[in-house]
């Protein structure tokens, strides 16, 4: 049986359209996919990417952005901090396994406003098209996003919770 800390850390998964769609529904477009490729652009259609070439992590990050990071253990950790840290965000989603014990996923748990924990495992797409379901289950965070929109679109997919902070502002707020 293989166990999670066996991941291969495979960065070559793709998210599946429907969750796109609803990330786009929640953020009104996606202005930046800052690890992505040509190939996942035919359905994420963001205003710009980046590609493992361009190196997202040397280049700024801004607007509405979708974020599916590499998911290898030392880039996730990376990705995640760059897109906390980055300023002039305005909304951003990820998807990420849900490593709620990491670091990087301590992380999410403590910048986003909304998060969805999917009842299954995504079913990635692999560059040929095949799906598959990795090794453990994944969470998808809101930072942001407005709380209304992100639980009609995501709750279909899983439990939503919401916690008390918002990217870039550390003021308690309620929906």
């Amino acid at each position: 049986m293989a166990h999670v800390a066996k991941n291969s850390g495979n960065n070559e998964w793709y998210t599946p359209p429907e969750i796109i769609e609803a990330a786009r529904r929640t953020m009104g477009r996606i202005d930046l996919d800052p690890a992505s490729n040509e190939v996942a652009q035919r359905w994420i259609d963001a205003g710009s990417y980046y590609t493992k070439e361009d190196d997202g992590l040397l280049l700024s990050w801004g607007g509405r952005v979708w974020l599916n990071p590499p998911y290898e253990a030392k880039l996730i950790g990376q990705f995640v901090d760059k897109l906390i840290s980055s300023t002039g965000i305005e909304q951003a989603i990820t998807l990420t396994n849900n490593a709620t014990e990491t670091k990087w996923g301590q992380k999410i748990l403590a910048s986003a406003n909304a998060i969805c924990f999917p009842s299954q495992r995504v079913k990635f797409l692999r560059p040929e098209g095949e799906k598959g379901s990795p090794l453990q289950g994944q969470m998808i965070a809101g930072f942001g996003v407005d709380r209304v929109r992100f639980e009609q679109e995501f709750a279909p997919l899983g439990a939503v919770v919401f916690t008390l902070v918002h990217l870039g502002n550390s003021d308690v707020s309620f929906r």
